[in-house]
């Protein structure tokens, strides 16, 4: 099993994240890169949650990325405190948005007319797609 690569040192993080703020892309891949184990971090406080762990990862290190792009070192924290937020953000944001996908439904009223009723449940694109 692959296992991440270990975190950058306070000397390092710096270095690559003044190489990222001139411009550097592979510095900021190395940074995203050596963050992972963080977004995986978080995704385990989620994964009772009923979602996949495949789809918490992918959206945890979209709010990785979000947090190499925009944080600044000069506030005087580090970026795993920073990314740790950006991360828990983007999970509970599109939690959110599975949560309020609903199915439409017709039902037929007294009078014999259909009408529809958009339920509010929990279920996602995933769930959806597999039942049919």
């Amino acid at each position: 099993m692959k296992t991440f690569p270990k975190p950058l040192s306070a000397q390092e993080e710096r270095e690559y994240l003044r190489r990222c703020k001139e411009g550097d892309l592979e510095a900021r891949e190395v940074l995203i890169s050596r963050n992972l184990r963080l977004v995986a971090h978080v995704v385990k406080k989620y994964q009772q949650s009923g979602y996949e762990t495949d789809d918490l990862l992918s959206v945890g290190t979209i709010g990785l990325i979000k947090a190499v792009n925009t944080f600044n070192a000069e506030k005087g924290s580090r970026l795993a405190t920073y990314a740790v937020k950006c991360v828990e953000n983007a999970i509970l944001s599109r939690m959110r948005l599975w949560f309020q996908t609903s199915i439409p439904r017709a039902e037929k009223n007294r009078d014999g007319v259909f009408w529809h009723r958009y339920p509010r449940i929990c279920i996602s694109f995933a769930l959806l797609w597999t039942a049919a």
